[in-house]
């Protein structure tokens, strides 16, 4: 009898936590890099027992509850603060904030993003520029429901030392959310009301 499929299945759970690891410890931003990285580390070339980004989501949330629950429910809900504070001052781009910062798995180095909406990217442009706010371009491709892949805008600036990530869409985008590379679903979009009663909630 063999035992691969046990075998496979325990060194995709290594993989996963060594991920988790490298995003937590080392502050990898993306879990392609971290996959990457951690097949490079344990020495791994078989692409068919590298985990999904679901299980290295939930490897993440289980270091983060194992190792660090305490400053864990303190950074999120700092992080979250200035993700509303990032919201209040983009109100008029409608931003929703998306990615672990609100799914809870937001690390030490986690980033903030935001969703923006405008006619065009040079009214955000215009808006940072008008207030003296320090920024990086970048773009950012995303997949859609319908399977196209697009290309965005993206603006990047840092409040105090947490980074902020925006990706701008057109005005009617709202109504259909990009897929997660997480799960494969609609990203889930917080607005401004959501992230204020995420905040409201006692810390656990």
């Amino acid at each position: 009898m063999s035992h691969r499929p046990r075998t496979d299945q325990r060194l995709r759970t290594l993989l996963a936590q060594e991920c988790a690891r490298l995003i937590t410890d080392e502050g990898v931003q993306d879990f392609r890099t971290a996959k990457r990285k951690a097949a490079l580390r344990l020495a791994v070339s078989d692409r068919a027992v590298l985990p999904d980004n679901r299980e290295i989501e939930q490897a993440l949330l289980d270091r983060q509850r194992l190792f660090d629950a305490d400053r864990q429910q303190t950074r999120l809900r700092d992080l979250r603060e200035t993700a509303l504070h990032a919201m209040q001052f983009l109100a008029r781009f409608r931003p929703r904030l998306v990615g672990s910062v609100l799914s809870g798995a937001a690390g030490p180095h986690a980033v903030i993003h935001l969703h923006l909406f405008a006619d065009a990217p040079e009214d955000l442009t215009l808006f940072l520029l008008e207030r003296h706010i320090p920024f990086e371009t970048a773009e950012h491709r995303l997949k859609m429901a319908d399977g196209a892949l697009v290309a965005l805008p993206a603006f990047r600036f840092t409040a105090g030392e947490t980074g902020i990530d925006l990706t701008v869409f057109g005005p009617l985008a709202e109504r259909e959310a990009p897929l997660s590379t997480v799960n494969g679903r609609p990203m889930h979009r917080a607005a401004l009301a959501e992230v204020q009663a995420l905040l409201a909630e006692p810390l656990s």
